[in-house]
């Protein structure tokens, strides 16, 4: 996992960024040095400090104060975007005791090392932002259930910073995709229990079954409701997008060596590493999710096979039905890249035509 401690640091030591501001709560980011050689580690501190009177509820997992798993930082090489190659995690909606209270007038700061979720071994000028958006980023509930002072933003940000690296590949190099393990379709275990690998056998054919039916779906060019609920208004760019990211699904679930691990003992559902196909991490909320339907074992296969980017590389958005239907109306491009959107998809619970 990635390297972070709470905790202060000499600021003589440090170059750093003003911050955004985004509702009383600002962002900043730093580091150490300018340049960087092959065997220096990427690290940057951030500080989030909130500017209000009012506390301020930020969504946990859009800060770097824990495990960092989802992508939180913009960073590009040269000018061209750098992916991010860590976790992605399926998530249920996020509640009142999801979210980090910070007090007025006091700032939290972490150290995070971001090579190890970006590949920063080519030789180049880096800009680095802390960045994050979500439609819950904000909560007005305190985790007592008091509502508070009313956030509207969805986005926190930082200003970027710029660093010289000389890494281990000359300046221009292509960073390639790592080439999926060769092997025969089907679906292997790691860690699983005999009443697991049953589930997850039931899982994986359910899975089938939704991208089936949604492959069917998109490819007799239906732009119903069932559509427009997860995608939002028709655009012939976005349904060509759709309908290739779940050809891509389909073809992974009866095509490619899967392997399902059953390890996790973290309360989410799922992850997986986008760059590490096909294998797909349960959590504990797997177990109790219902076979089929909403947030269930094989929509939440459909959320993760969606993720790896030789399949259709999509992101975290958004969590949840509610919210996921929120984003196919404000920013239909945005949903169109969201796994969750594509599991209510397939999923289709309750049915829509």
């Amino acid at each position: 996992m990635n390297l972070k401690h709470l905790g202060g640091f000499a600021l003589a030591a440090t170059f750093s960024f003003g911050a955004y501001a985004a509702d009383g709560l600002s962002a900043s980011i730093s580091m150490d040095k300018r340049a960087l050689g092959p065997r220096d580690d990427v690290v940057v501190h951030v500080t989030l400090t909130n500017t209000s009177a009012v506390p301020q509820y930020v969504l946990k997992w859009h800060t770097p104060f824990g495990d960092i798993e989802e992508s939180l930082f913009s960073v590009t090489r040269d000018g061209a975007p750098v992916p991010y190659e860590g976790m992605h995690v399926k998530r249920a909606a996020p509640t009142a005791a999801d979210y980090y209270v910070i007090q007025p007038g006091k700032s939290h700061k972490v150290t995070v090392e971001l090579s190890q979720m970006y590949n920063m071994s080519i030789s180049g000028d880096y800009s680095i932002r802390y960045s994050t958006k979500s439609p819950k980023l904000f909560s007005n509930v305190d985790p007592a259930g008091k509502v508070v002072d009313k956030k509207q933003s969805d986005t926190l940000q930082s200003e970027a910073l710029t660093v010289s690296i000389e890494g281990t590949l000359p300046r221009g190099s292509v960073a390639k995709a790592p080439t999926p393990t060769p092997g025969a379709a089907g679906l292997s275990f790691n860690r699983c229990t005999a009443s697991q690998q049953a589930d997850i056998n039931s899982a994986v054919s359910t899975a089938q079954g939704m991208s089936n039916d949604s492959v069917a779906y998109l490819g007799a060019n239906k732009t119903g409701p069932r559509y427009t609920k997860w995608f939002g208004t028709y655009d012939a760019g976005r349904y060509s997008t759709v309908k290739a990211h779940f050809n891509a699904i389909k073809d992974a679930f009866d095509t490619k060596p899967i392997t399902v691990d059953c390890g996790c003992k973290k309360t989410y559902y799922a992850y997986v590493y986008p760059t590490q196909p096909y294998t797909i991490y349960v959590c504990k909320a797997f177990w109790s999710a219902p076979m089929a339907g909403t947030d269930s074992k094989g929509g939440t296969l459909v959320h993760e096979m969606s993720h790896f980017n030789v399949v259709a590389g999509t992101d975290d958005h958004a969590y949840g039905q509610s919210a996921a239907a929120s984003l196919a109306i404000s920013n239909p491009a945005q949903a169109v890249d969201n796994a969750d959107s594509h599991e209510y998809f397939g999923e289709n619970t309750p049915a829509l035509q």
